[in-house]
């Protein structure tokens, strides 16, 4: 908590103002999560100053919201174009992202718990930064990052507003984003270290290495290409639903079952969905002709549950 509020001090993310009736005051926590490694084991504990955002409203402290993030078919397609071609795979993660992010509305929050300033008990702090939690905070950190990387020669692709690229003479480079995750594809390692240290100039950026596990997929490096596979995220999928012990089969669909419709809970149904759906297809494509299979007659639960 000490190092994670040091940090929210050293960005300035926000200052203090005396409290004023009027205004749409937000509260905020603090919420602890355990960062693992690519094999599963505990890699450090973290505590995170979270705003409770629910509670601000549209037109007052908040407007557009929207961030996008890189497409699954993006990634593929960048890691083979990297491997087909020779490419080194850097991995970056910015730490504390969202605080790079600038606000542009008038945010107001109560001091942090247990941070409290003893000489200024009933101010409150206006947000100048973005913090976790607020409705904007992944737009506006998106924003700073895609003008930065503009302002150094990138140019964002049409096809994918997370994919940026960057092309002079025999040099390419391409950079690809999913919120506080990067992954750089070059063909030149010294432009690649000019442009790390160029962004570190501005964002508390760690330099992870060679790509190695990204959104759950762990990247394993071969003589003649690189292996992608997910088998920790779907261990991990099938333990919190109960079926790490569920019948396997050789193809990827069954052929013979159809899905009819009945009635009954479809809540675990839709999770499952979205599971396989958001996590397995960078991997597994054809997961995604499964998934809609699936989920088209969710009133089928038995069946979808077998075919899951």
């Amino acid at each position: 908590m000490d190092e994670e509020y040091g940090a929210l001090m050293r960005n300035n993310t926000w200052h203090l103002v005396p409290a004023t009736q009027g205004r749409n005051l937000i509260d905020c926590k603090w919420v602890y999560k355990i960062k693992r490694k690519a094999d599963g084991t505990i890699d450090r504990y973290k505590a995170r100053l979270v705003a409770k955002g629910f509670k601000q409203r549209y037109g007052i402290d908040y407007e557009e919201t929207f961030s996008p993030v890189v497409k699954a078919a993006t990634i593929r397609l960048i890691l083979s174009l990297a491997v087909s071609n020779g490419w080194s795979l850097r991995q970056l993660d910015v730490q504390n992202a969202f605080l790079h992010g600038v606000l542009e509305e008038d945010v107001y929050m109560r001091q942090p718990p247990g941070y409290e300033d003893k000489s200024k008990l009933d101010y409150v702090c206006k947000l100048d930064k973005a913090l976790y939690g607020l409705k904007q905070a992944p737009r506006a950190w998106f924003s700073r990052l895609s003008m930065k990387l503009q302002n150094l020669g990138f140019q964002p692709s049409k096809a994918d507003a997370s994919l940026f690229f960057y092309k002079k003479g025999t040099i390419s480079i391409f950079v690809l984003i999913y919120v506080d995750d990067i992954i750089v594809a070059s063909s030149c390692e010294k432009a690649t270290s000019a442009l790390l240290q160029d962004l570190k100039e501005e964002f508390a950026l760690k330099d992870l290495g060679a790509l190695h596990y990204f959104l759950g997929i762990e990247v394993n490096k071969v003589h003649d290409g690189i292996i992608l596979t997910q088998e920790k995220y779907a261990t991990d999928l099938l333990k919190r639903v109960g079926m790490h012990g569920c019948k396997e089969i050789n193809t990827p669909l069954s052929t013979t079952d159809k899905l009819l419709a009945k009635e009954a809970v479809k809540r675990i149904l839709r999770y499952l969905k979205g599971s396989l759906g958001l996590g397995l297809r960078i991997c597994k494509s054809d997961s995604t002709l499964d998934v809609q299979m699936i989920a088209s007659p969710l009133e089928g639960l038995q069946y979808s549950w077998e075919l899951i």
